[in-house]
């Protein structure tokens, strides 16, 4: 398989955010596949911005790959190195990552992996994260494999080089059974397109059509972007293979109860998708809602930290009464390779990213409304800006619970001891910051707005919610071996 590979480009700032795992979309059935792969990896971009790769096959020409670092619009774009993707099949992947070198990451990271096995290659684009990938990294080491990236999704290559079945689908099957964690992966032989999702569902896949061809995709807002037609969800737990003659669907792994990441829809997808057969822009704006309803005060303005709050300011202020106002403006070409992160520079990074909106904020009673508190520093610089603005008082009301625990089925979260709300109360978080309120939506508030009426079951919930309540649906058993402690059973 041909591999083109670029220079290192690195990230200036380390924000304070939950970064977005990865993003994943394959398509059969089409002339030139890569270029409908390139689009809507563009439209997945919000899902990793880190580097992004794409895997071709064409009946002549083979296997073959481009990786690159950096946005899908400065690389796959350039009709000559697209030239070089040729074939009716197409795989790719946007990353930012979660495991491996964070910041630093070597080109061997980047995904879609390749492995050719006695049946033929196979390309494997993995959005999650194995829990127990250092467990069995260390296991097929001592068994003789060979590893070429820290990325945890290279277990499931040699996992499947070692399985005995005589198809690359049956393979990846073996594979997974001994993979813990959440996976959604798009994968493709010579001549298959295969989706696969993990059995509690964290991770969200989904199919479509476009043409006389098919489509799986993290999100439904790629298929718009090509004129696909969104057909459903992969049902968490379920393997469809693909091939030109149609679909055939698997369910490869032992039922269980679906838990959905719940961060999805307060901020990882793009509003403009559909989830769970909700929009998530509605989602959003319920939340903000819900937060109205549970928590409010008399200002003057309400205002949305660009972008991921701005569903939920909107909710809040039609249920407040409130006004809603932009007093806060994003600058929509800061991007993450923008100079070389000199300190002077690095603490202005919040500045270059968002301005507030003088004249409107001078003398106001505003509540900011955010998607959520992390370690709390892009909070606090939020704050004085709009303090130095001439704010009379400053409110924020988050769009999600206290985030208290770290995510460990692929999102960047950090270490639990850096998490505000892991060691501080609302209270002593509102003071840490230095706001006039801080108020969070109820784990509760927080169902209801993403249509379980009834709240949160305790005894059955309906979502992965582990990074606000401590409860993982899957034992985190690589991080147990470090040293983790889980919250004590109630």
């Amino acid at each position: 398989m041909r591999d083109v590979m670029p220079p290192f480009r690195a990230h200036p700032f380390d924000d304070d955010a939950l970064h977005e795992e990865c993003g994943v979309f394959g398509v059969i059935g089409v002339s030139d596949a890569a270029n409908f792969v390139a689009l809507g990896l563009h439209a997945l971009q919000h899902r990793g911005q880190e580097a992004g790769g794409i895997v071709t096959h064409d009946p002549e020409a083979g296997f073959n790959s481009v990786r690159r670092f950096g946005y899908v619009r400065d690389n796959f774009t350039n009709a000559s190195l697209m030239e070089t993707l040729p074939g009716p099949l197409a795989i790719g992947h946007v990353r930012y990552s979660t495991t491996g070198k964070k910041g630093n990451t070597a080109i061997r990271d980047v995904q879609p992996f390749f492995g050719e096995f006695s049946m033929g290659g196979c390309a494997i684009a993995h959005n999650g994260n194995i829990t127990n990938a250092i467990a069995l990294r260390r296991e097929l080491i001592e068994r003789g494999s060979i590893f070429q990236s820290s990325s945890d999704s290279e277990c499931i290559i040699h996992l499947m080089a070692r399985s005995i079945q005589t198809n690359i689908a049956e393979r990846l099957k073996d594979a997974l059974r001994r993979v813990e964690g959440a996976f959604s992966i798009v994968a493709m032989t010579g001549t298959k397109l295969i989706g696969v999702r993990d059995p509690l569902g964290v991770r969200p896949l989904i199919l479509g059509r476009v043409g006389d061809g098919w489509v799986l995709s993290s999100e439904t807002c790629a298929l718009d972007i090509i004129g696909a037609e969104f057909l459903r969800e992969i049902a968490p737990g379920e393997m469809v293979v693909i091939t030109k003659d149609g679909l055939d669907s698997f369910m490869p792994f032992d039922p269980r109860p679906a838990r959905p990441c719940i961060f999805e829809h307060v901020y990882f997808s793009r509003p403009d998708s559909i989830l769970g057969g909700r929009s998530v822009y509605e989602t959003r704006r319920q939340i903000g809602v819900e937060l109205a309803r549970e928590t409010p005060i008399e200002a003057d303005l309400v205002c949305p930290v660009p972008d991921s709050g701005t569903p939920a300011a909107i909710g809040y202020s039609q249920e407040s009464g409130i006004p809603y106002a932009m007093g806060i403006i994003r600058n929509q070409y800061m991007g993450r390779t923008f100079i070389e992160p000199i300190e002077q520079i690095r603490n202005m990074g919040v500045r270059l990213k968002l301005n507030v909106n003088r004249a409107l904020i001078r003398g106001k009673r505003v509540v900011l409304v955010d998607d959520s508190v992390v370690r709390g520093t892009t909070s606090m610089k939020i704050k004085e800006m709009i303090l130095d603005a001439g704010a009379r008082e400053v409110h924020f009301r988050i769009a999600s619970p206290p985030t208290a625990w770290p995510c460990f089925y692929g999102v960047d979260t950090p270490d639990k001891d850096k998490l505000l709300a892991s060691h501080m109360s609302e209270e002593q978080m509102r003071d840490h910051l230095g706001v006039d309120s801080l108020r969070f939506v109820s784990l509760d508030g927080l169902y209801r707005a993403a249509g379980a009426n009834a709240g949160r079951d305790a005894g059955c919930p309906q979502f992965c919610d582990a990074c606000f309540s401590g409860e993982y649906p899957v034992r985190p058993q690589d991080m147990l071996d470090q040293g983790f402690e889980m919250k004590a059973a109630q």
